[in-house]
């Protein structure tokens, strides 16, 4: 087990891009990984090639994710979202930025009563990002 203290594990799903996400979402924050990908074979229920099961790390926090063999009606809505507690003005306007490329800006970067600095976002994945400058 990757962490023990980890009860509870995101599992993301895709439609044909979940290495693509994974990719980009450890490019953005340390400590971050791939650890595992088992592939969909020419024998598989999926594409073959596309994430059959995959685990990754975004700043020691453990994710899995696959790319679904079954096309389904739904997909990542705003109602769940990750939230991150950007410790720096240039970590939240990095996120911001690099998340929001080819989204959905659901709330600008800005000042709110609940926080000095917070923007939400769904990347172009459709994952629904809530980003917030702690506070000190």
């Amino acid at each position: 087990m990757l962490n023990a203290g980890q009860k509870i594990t995101p599992f993301l799903t895709f439609d044909g891009q979940a290495e693509e996400a994974m990719n980009f979402y450890v490019s953005l924050f340390e400590q971050s990984e791939i650890v595992s990908i088992t592939r969909y074979g020419p024998e598989g229920f999926g594409k073959e090639g596309s994430v059959m099961h995959a685990t990754f790390t975004l700043n020691g926090q453990v994710f899995m994710c696959i790319d679904s063999s079954v096309k389904h009606e739904w997909t990542f809505t705003p109602a769940v979202s990750l939230y991150v507690s950007c410790q720096s003005e240039e970590e939240i306007d990095r996120l911001f930025d690099r998340l929001s490329q080819g989204g959905q800006v659901l709330m600008p970067l800005d000042s709110y009563p609940f926080s000095a600095k917070f923007g939400w976002v769904n990347d172009r994945y459709g994952v629904s990002w809530q980003l917030s400058l702690a506070r000190d």
